[in-house]
């Protein structure tokens, strides 16, 4: 049955028209008012039930601002929403017009009777809200002590300090200049803005150092470290309380920075926050030290007894280790998903595949061959470097301008951490050590010392016949894993495509492993080959000659120990890191992307989530209505409107305004979401990790702070210098002028006594 409109003049009813029409409301109150609106006097004397079951209003009739259309099939008016157009005068054109909906001719009375009860309702609203302002500001007096002058002053001059120490960490602004002598630091960077501050017309801070006896020092360092300390557990609390209220998150490491002679490892923590926007936060630095049993126990008292987290609501664990400590990591993994078998260890999507698996191959080629990747890519940032390997490129392949050229492409910033790096490090072997030979000659002396230096000792590196055979083989082992690993930094539908791809990457490798004999033959001419054009003897490493010797061993040919001590170990790391990093548990979870809209319509809505639901069945509002809820699910896309686009991302399907109604539905995309693998939006980026490292590459050892650096880091978290005052205040009370005059009065009784 249609909808007709109830208002005077309006003809629209729903079989005729794509407009929302709406109930009169139940309230009586508000259903007054819409009747007396609309100039009815039929529906005056009908009760707000019978009126919000039998009459409607089109949406003709309400402000725009006052419709919301919350899906594209449904349309809801604001709650305070009140219909105010009206055509009452058309029918006055023509007198012959028979009206079902008479218009209700006002008069003075009534006209007087409706300004009175506007204007009574307006009073009583302005009444009320004047005396819960009232109540509310009587409450805090209440709740509040009253602060004495000297108690307010120096609360002011608190905020002050705290003022200048957030500047500092935003700024990136060290507490002293790298100076030599102690002398030189009484003057240091925090204390010259406090001068500047009170010349600039700080009272708070000039009244406190006026009364101070000795003005030399203005805060002694325990008490910058306190205020240290404040700012940045406050910031920390700010970012952690979020972490509670979606309670799933993952874990995240970073490189290991090294300050006060120790290592230390970066903590970050992603989740989805209150908006269904992924977030990825540093919150601090774990000491190195230690087994993996205490690096473990370290971690879980950090993120539980400190953070007031819960280890069992942490979904995923990534680390981006290098060198020595991979093995540790590695180690960390195992021992954390033996207590907690859903924090599931996966590759970090910061960093790319290929990138990580040889990070994991505990071999010293390898890892040389990584360092000095890293050492590569921090070279070419210092000036004329870069031009310099543009001109050995062009002299290496001046026969082939067309693979210099896309060789000049391939080695802009950042080449070191792509996918295809042994490719094009390979590419361009030749080209960098006719870089560093150039660099090393120096002969225009536009290189600093340390620059050719540098030079030197990675020419010494790449000019080895072990480092070009760990090249050749790392290159085209890789090459099964990188169009995988490609697909794993994607959107959400690359990384579903992946997860089901994996057989195949497991059977390529598994068939080179297979055929290993024939494989290596091929790769070790590829290497003989590359060092015979570069000049590189062909030959066993020496240390391993010599262990040869003190063993009374007899000589191994060199094709022979390159296919037993790398190439078989590589591929056989390789395929174990793979199948480590996904397992079955791994695969299931990442399957359930299927979840995603858009993957949903390329899979012919034929999904079968159910089958691996299991893995997160605890973490589900209502499990029980699961399948039904997911049936429902794929019937909304699969018969959605023309012109309604799938969602693509998973975070794009957090973001729909109607995936509440999918209790299920939404507490599985968020859970997958804080899984490490998954790229971050698009404006968030890797913001914490490179701000860390913006941070440590801005600052000398000696500058380096920890406090300064989470401030620095989490410059977008609210500093709110009021709740620092406070936890100052709570934390140091012997500094609170009342606490100290109570000492001093405690201290002149025990001399009179």
């Amino acid at each position: 049955m249609p909808n007709f409109c109830a208002a005077p003049n309006c003809t629209r009813k729903s079989t005729q028209s794509d407009l929302a029409f709406f109930r009169f409301p139940r309230d009586p109150e508000r259903c007054r008012i819409w009747v007396e609106n609309c100039r009815r006097a039929d529906l005056e004397a009908k009760t707000s039930d019978q009126l919000n079951k039998h009459y409607r209003l089109c949406a003709k009739h309400f402000d725009p601002a006052m419709v919301c259309k919350t899906s594209p099939y449904r349309t809801v008016l604001k709650d305070t929403a009140i219909p105010t157009i009206f055509d009452l005068t058309s029918h006055l054109k023509n007198s012959h017009t028979r009206h079902r909906k008479r218009i209700k001719e006002l008069t003075e009375e009534d006209l007087r009777k409706i300004k009175e009860r506007r204007l009574a309702s307006s009073i009583e609203q302005l009444v009320s809200k004047k005396d819960a302002a009232v109540d509310d500001s009587g409450n805090a007096n209440e709740g509040e002590p009253q602060l004495s002058t000297e108690e307010k002053e120096f609360r002011d001059y608190l905020r002050s300090l705290f003022e200048v120490v957030v500047m500092l960490g935003k700024q990136s602004i060290p507490l002293a200049g790298d100076k030599a002598s102690e002398a030189e630091h009484k003057s240091n960077n925090f204390q010259a803005l406090l001068d500047y501050r009170m010349n600039a017309g700080d009272e708070a801070l000039r009244k406190r150092f006026e009364a101070t006896a000795i003005n030399t020092e203005y805060l002694s360092a325990t008490q910058q470290g306190q205020l240290l300390d404040v700012c940045e557990n406050t910031v920390r609390e700010e970012m952690l309380m979020e972490v509670r209220e979606s309670r799933f998150f993952s874990l995240v490491t970073g490189d290991l920075v090294e300050y006060a002679n120790e290592k230390h490892l970066p903590l970050f923590l992603r989740f989805v926050n209150q908006q269904n926007v992924l977030r990825e936060e540093f919150l601090d630095f774990l000491p190195f030290d230690g087994d993996e049993s205490a690096l473990v126990e370290r971690l879980e008292a950090q993120l539980t007894d400190r953070w007031g987290l819960s280890m069992e609501d942490c979904r995923g664990q990534a680390h981006k280790a290098t060198g020595a400590s991979t093995i540790k990591m590695k180690a960390v993994a195992v021992l954390l998903m033996e207590k907690y078998p859903l924090l599931l260890h996966m590759p970090c999507s910061h960093m790319a595949l290929n990138i990580h698996l040889a990070n994991s191959l505990p071999f010293p080629n390898v890892q040389i061959i990584m360092e000095t990747l890293r050492r590569i890519g921090a070279f070419f940032t210092t000036p004329f470097t870069q031009d310099e390997l543009e001109k050995a490129i062009s002299t290496h392949y001046q026969k082939n301008e067309e693979k210099g050229t896309v060789l000049k492409q391939a080695c802009g910033s950042g080449w070191t951490e792509q996918h295809n790096v042994f490719d094009v490090l390979l590419d361009m072997l030749a080209p960098l050590v006719l870089c560093m030979d150039s660099i090393r000659d120096n002969d225009d002396g536009k290189f600093a010392d340390v620059v050719t230096t540098d030079a030197y000792s990675i020419t010494e590196t790449l000019a080895d016949f072990e480092i070009v055979v760990t090249i050749v083989i790392l290159k085209n082992v890789l090459t099964f894993t990188r169009a995988f690993g490609r697909n794993l930094q994607g959107e959400t539908l690359d990384v579903f495509c992946a997860a089901n791809s994996l057989t195949a990457v497991l059977h390529s490798l598994n068939e080179v492993n297979d055929n290993i004999d024939v494989y290596h033959e091929f790769w070790y001419e590829e290497a003989v080959s590359l060092a015979t054009g570069m000049e590189i003897p062909v030959k066993v490493p020496r240390l391993f000659l010599r262990k040869q010797r003190a063993g009374e061993v007899g000589e191994i040919q060199a094709e022979v120990y390159f296919k037993e001590y790398v190439t078989i170990p590589v591929i056989r790391g390789i395929m174990q890191e793979v199948e480590d990093m996904f397992s079955e548990t791994n695969l299931k979870a990442l399957k359930c992307l299927s979840l995603v809209p858009a993957i949903m319509g390329q899979m012919k809505f034929n999904t079968t989530e159910e089958n691996y639901a299991d893995v997160y069945r605890n973490d589900l509002p209502n499990p029980d209505t699961l399948p039904a809820e997911l049936h429902c699910w794929r019937i909304k896309w699969k018969h959605r409107g023309k012109e309604v686009r799938l969602p693509t991302t998973i975070h794009e399907t957090l973001q729909l305004p109607d995936v509440k109604f999918f209790p299920n539905v939404n507490s599985f995309l968020k859970v997958l979401s804080t899984l490490p693998v998954l790229k971050l939006e698009d404006h968030q980026g890797d913001v914490a990790s490179q701000r860390l490292q913006a941070y440590l590459d801005s600052m000398t050892a000696k500058q380096w702070n920890r406090s300064l650096a989470m401030l620095n880091i989490n410059t977008h978290v609210k500093h709110d210098l009021d709740v620092m005052v406070d936890k100052y205040c709570r934390l140091y009370p012997e500094d609170d002028p009342e606490t100290e005059a109570e000492s001093e009065e405690v201290a002149e009784e025990d001399v009179m006594k």
